[in-house]
């Protein structure tokens, strides 16, 4: 076997594609953000970021901050083991109890990702419930993708958001079949919004348990940052919920809320919790600051709807081909990988304007777009700058416009 040959084809078909990616080296700057420091071979240039998933900038808030310092002045650097042995700090007990509360479930329980959460959470109760059927809605997240793989019981594909074939797929299941069904909150690359109610009503008619993942929704929506769930009043309706501390909270981790004995079986089956090395307990006092100050402040969401809805009337007025959708989420089309690329580039050399091209497998082939995520922080001058430089990178490129 010539492992280098492999390697280099392995490489050399991504590039082909257009969709090899390179990573982008920033500094953000504390209490300066959107602004950051991108450096280059030639030297590090002073940018503007739109495409951090710190959705509310919450990971430069002086409380979390603060309360960071605080806890690592205090225990240190590290949790010292998996939280079987040795890495349950007072920290974390208080974190999952937050969490519960947030999302008004008996309990919680952290892990180191939402792609660890999803993962470790589907492939285990896959195994637990025993030729558990996983109805998976088509534009999942990766990380349930692969936990539903890795639980290796049936599953099924029902269209996006489509609650008819969801009913259908439902019928034809033995009614004394275990089953799930999972879904999303808030799809993040087109940023549409699932009907949480009605999806967890038709699956409790036909006896399944609901999984919502609800990542991209968490400290963005509902009266104490609860996610989409609690802004539509239906969190008793969801039986298990997944969310991130990475994204509307601003620091990192992942969590899954449920029954006191459903977290229970997942702290002792799932190996991706069981094995791995707990959160920092500085961050997770991050973390707790967070979500604390969410749950009793509306302005960051408030001010982060009002963003999203004006940078995206912007760039519609302007011509440019924005995706529109009721979320905070500002994607635009683009359909090419190598001219995406090109126009990220482009956007980053000539304008110091960073947003990473969203490519194959993030999305389908032929619907490659940039997705912009602007935050609290982004005044009208950096959405008036940054509609400029799309409309003459469209022109220079001769890309299509909104039809």
């Amino acid at each position: 076997m010539d492992y280098q040959a492999k390697l280099d084809d392995a490489l050399a078909s991504v590039k082909e594609e257009g969709r090899y990616r390179v990573f982008a080296d920033i500094k953000r700057h504390r209490g300066d953000f959107p602004r950051a420091t991108f450096h280059t071979p030639q030297g590090p240039r002073e940018i503007i970021v739109w495409c951090s998933n710190d959705y509310l900038g919450m990971g430069q808030h002086p409380a979390v901050i603060d309360a960071m310092h605080r806890v690592i002045d205090e225990v240190g650097a590290g949790s010292g083991g998996t939280r079987n042995i040795s890495g349950t700090t007072r920290y974390h007990v208080e974190l999952e109890e937050e969490l519960a509360d947030l999302h008004q479930k008996e309990a919680s329980l952290l892990f180191t990702s939402g792609y660890a959460a999803n993962d470790a959470t589907l492939s285990t109760l896959a195994r637990v419930f025993n030729d558990c059927v996983i109805i998976s809605d088509e534009m999942n997240h990766a990380s349930m993708i692969e936990g539903i793989k890795r639980g290796g019981g049936p599953k099924r594909l029902w269209r996006h958001n489509d609650l008819g074939h969801l009913e259908i797929l439902l019928k034809q299941l033995d009614p004394a079949q275990p089953k799930i069904v999972a879904f999303e909150s808030v799809y993040s690359m087109d940023g549409d919004i699932a009907p949480i109610g009605a999806i967890c009503d038709l699956a409790k008619k036909y006896g399944a348990m609901t999984y919502l993942d609800e990542v991209h929704a968490v400290g963005l929506y509902g009266p104490r940052g609860g996610g989409i769930a609690e802004r539509d009043g239906v969190l008793d309706k969801v039986d298990i919920i997944e969310g991130t501390l990475a994204k509307g909270f601003g620091v990192m981790g992942g969590y899954i809320a449920g029954s006191s004995v459903l977290i229970d079986v997942l702290r002792s089956y799932a190996p991706g919790f069981i094995f791995s090395t707990s959160l920092a307990p500085v961050l997770v006092a991050g973390v707790l600051a967070s979500i604390r100050h969410l749950k009793t402040s509306n302005v960051e969401r408030d001010v982060h709807q009002e963003r999203a809805r004006t940078l995206r009337s912007m760039m519609a007025d302007a011509g440019l081909p924005v995706m529109m959708c009721e979320s905070h989420i500002v994607p635009v089309f683009v359909g090419d990988p190598v001219i995406c690329k090109q126009v990220s580039d482009d956007l980053l050399s000539d304008h110091g304007i960073y947003v990473q091209p969203i490519n194959y497998p993030t999305v389908p082939r032929g619907t490659e777009r940039l997705r912009f995520t602007p935050c609290p922080v982004h005044t009208d001058d950096m959405m008036r700058d940054l509609v400029k430089a799309l409309d003459q990178v469209w022109t220079r490129r001769n890309i299509a416009r909104a039809a």
